[in-house]
């Protein structure tokens, strides 16, 4: 059952059956041969007082204003806004009673000469009138910055209209997915689509969403990495291949973490992680120079919270174990110190003691709670943009070993501020060894911390023969995050997913 009107919405109403008393549509219809209101604000004179060429714009109604007989509004498109003059003495009363039953958050479209006022200001003398849509909600009071957030949030259209930089920051992640196909298209990589609803949840360690085909009568997962398919692709002879797609992590939700989100995956054949990393810098910077007013080819700066980011290339690469060592202060190797590291920051509250408790009553590898002293110690302090290199091989069983050190895996992450943006490896192409690592599903590892999984189709393509390659992945919503200066996942994704209203 529907909501009753308020008395906001209840005087909405008999406006627009006036508006249908007149003759016109009030859900309006194509408005053909109008212009971007920027494109408008371009073409206006540039003396104040001086009248110039007819326009056609449409938009929202921001504001409204009157003095004596003239009338001001304020529309607004995606491009911009300008100001509308309605003069009395200039439109038919037809005209001008149509005017008076507009609204705040009305679309309409705009006939008129544009004119520069004695003040400076750009307005359109508007010559004809047509409604576009009558909005029936009224907006928020101060739309100056809403304070509901979670109102915002919910009603994302509202947010777009009201908040101001809102609908700036979402075209510039589009701007940056944009950018980041360019790169890829100069580089020569095809870009393809794999399927979402997968029989085996693997390539990532997470725990998955999963659902129930009727007619097949079968489990199936929403994919969790784009990773299985886009090799398989390269086997079969896509040498350059990437996908930008949504992947579905049945986890947490917090500052850098939505279950629903966008990852892109590249895979190139003939090459590894080196590879990977000048491919990845060269997609970032891109990304940044294409939204970024002061970027420049010698220096790239971007504000972020009280401070800069500094992405100008070349960017460090430093050694997990280095890095391990000088903030957690003992060799990643020495299992006794490592366990006596996890402990106590497991009692000062940076590891949750729910990995204490594990620790110390099950048998778990040694490089997991290397990683997870890692990431407690280490993490907060790569400022970067910094890729951490050479991971322990036994949580990387999608990783080739390096020649010289099997326990050392050829992977990557890139973190800037203190967050993974990217990671990358050199891919493990010998259908022996990944089988060996699916079917023993590394020791110590709980299921939903494996990344191994039994995958026998990939298998059977890894035998067919995959070319020596690089892989890579990269988070778009942290990397719009750092580019856009968001403190939240959440202000770069359109519908972030929230619980139910009560």
């Amino acid at each position: 059952m529907s909501a009753k009107p308020d008395r906001f919405e209840k005087e909405r109403l008999k406006k627009l059956d006036r508006i249908v008393e007149l003759g016109q549509d009030p859900y309006g219809s194509r408005f053909d041969n109008h212009i971007e209101i920027a494109q408008a604000r371009e073409n206006a004179p540039a003396e104040p007082g001086e009248v110039g060429e007819l326009t056609r714009v449409a938009g929202r109604i921001m504001l409204r204003r009157k003095a004596g007989k003239l009338r001001f509004y304020d529309i607004a498109d995606y491009s911009g806004q300008i100001q509308l003059l309605f003069s009395r003495g200039d439109l038919p009363a037809e005209q001008w009673e149509l005017m008076g039953q507009l609204d705040l958050g009305d679309l309409i479209g705009i006939d008129g000469k544009l004119k520069r006022t004695d003040t400076g200001e750009i307005s359109v003398m508007v010559e004809k009138l047509t409604i576009l849509c009558k909005s029936l909600a009224q907006p928020p009071e101060k739309y100056h910055g809403v304070e509901d957030v979670e109102l915002l949030l919910r009603h994302r259209e509202i947010d777009l209209i009201y908040t101001e930089g809102v609908r700036d920051k979402m075209l510039k992640r589009s701007a940056v997915l944009d950018s980041v196909r360019q790169t890829l298209r100069e580089h020569r990589f095809v870009e393809v689509e794999t399927p979402v609803l997968h029989s085996i949840a693997g390539g990532a360690a997470a725990r998955p969403f999963t659902t129930h085909h009727n007619a097949l009568d079968m489990e199936l997962y929403l994919r969790i990495a784009l990773e299985i398919h886009l090799k398989r692709l390269m086997v079969g002879g896509v040498e350059r291949v990437y996908e930008i797609g949504r992947v579905f992590r049945n986890e947490g939700i917090d500052r850098t973490h939505n279950p629903e989100f966008t990852m892109i995956e590249v895979y190139q054949a003939y090459g590894d992680y080196g590879t990977m990393m000048d491919l990845t810098e060269a997609v970032i910077v891109n990304a940044a120079r294409a939204v970024c007013e002061n970027a420049n080819d010698d220096q790239l700066t971007l504000p972020w919270e009280d401070t800069t980011i500094d992405l100008t290339p070349p960017w460090p690469r430093k050694k997990y174990a280095d890095l391990f060592a000088e903030y957690a202060g003992c060799a990643m190797n020495d299992t006794d110190a490592v366990r006596a590291k996890a402990i106590e920051l497991a009692n000062s509250g940076k590891i949750t003691k729910d990995f204490l408790t594990r620790i110390e009553t099950t048998d778990v590898h040694p490089d997991v709670i290397v990683q997870e002293v890692f990431e407690a110690t280490v993490e907060d302090n790569l400022v970067g943009p910094v890729f951490v290199i050479d991971y322990p091989a036994s949580i990387c069983p999608l990783t080739k070993r390096k020649a010289d050190d099997p326990n050392i895996a050829e992977r990557f992450e890139l973190y800037i501020q203190g967050m993974e943006v990217a990671n990358a490896y050199t891919e493990l192409n010998d259908p022996r060894l990944q089988e060996e690592l699916f079917r023993t599903q590394l020791e110590g590892l709980s299921e939903e911390d494996s990344m191994a999984k039994m995958d026998t189709d990939f298998i059977k393509a890894l035998k067919v023969g995959m070319p020596p390659a690089g892989g890579l992945g990269i988070g778009i919503d942290r990397l719009v995050m750092l580019l856009t200066n968001s403190q939240t996942i959440r202000d770069v994704i359109y519908f972030p997913l929230l619980r139910p209203e009560a």
